[in-house]
């Protein structure tokens, strides 16, 4: 059964420590996928120190679905990867604006209607119940969103 990562956070740097939880992986398999991976490189500080900005976790994370998910080799999901980076430039060039991280969401109309009539039909006063830990991965997703799409980053 495969295991959900918790949402990032929005802030600028991450330690390998937090890295490691956010994305599934022990800080030596990052140490280890950095020499392999010669698009991963964090920003270095006192004491070699690491520090990785948010496109390097969502970079991670695509590395362990790649390695761990879809069974490619380090050497094959290396390839895939620079894959993805040539079609994403290649895509810039040809003016799309990609969202990284971000997958398309598609809603049913008529289930999207539905929905609604159920809500109208609900006893005046009565509310649908809604999972509070929803309600607050929804409000973490929007706001990273929100730090991608701001200008500067």
């Amino acid at each position: 059964m495969e295991k959900t990562l918790p949402p990032i956070p929005v802030k600028r740097y991450f330690t390998i420590g937090e890295v490691g939880e956010l994305c599934g992986v022990k800080p030596h398999v990052l140490r280890y996928w950095e020499q392999e991976f010669t698009q991963l490189r964090p920003m270095k500080r006192r004491g070699n120190r690491r520090y990785y900005q948010h496109h390097e976790v969502l970079m991670i994370r695509r590395i362990r679905d790649l390695l761990y998910d879809q069974g490619f080799t380090i050497s094959g999901a290396r390839n895939k990867l620079q894959e993805m980076v040539q079609s994403e430039r290649d895509r810039r060039r040809a003016g799309e604006v990609p969202l990284e991280g971000m997958e398309a969401v598609e809603i049913d109309q008529e289930e999207f209607e539905a929905a609604l009539k159920e809500d109208a039909e609900l006893p005046h006063g009565a509310h649908r119940t809604i999972d509070l830990s929803q309600l607050l991965h929804l409000r973490r997703e929007l706001r990273e969103i929100r730090e991608l799409l701001s200008p500067g980053h």
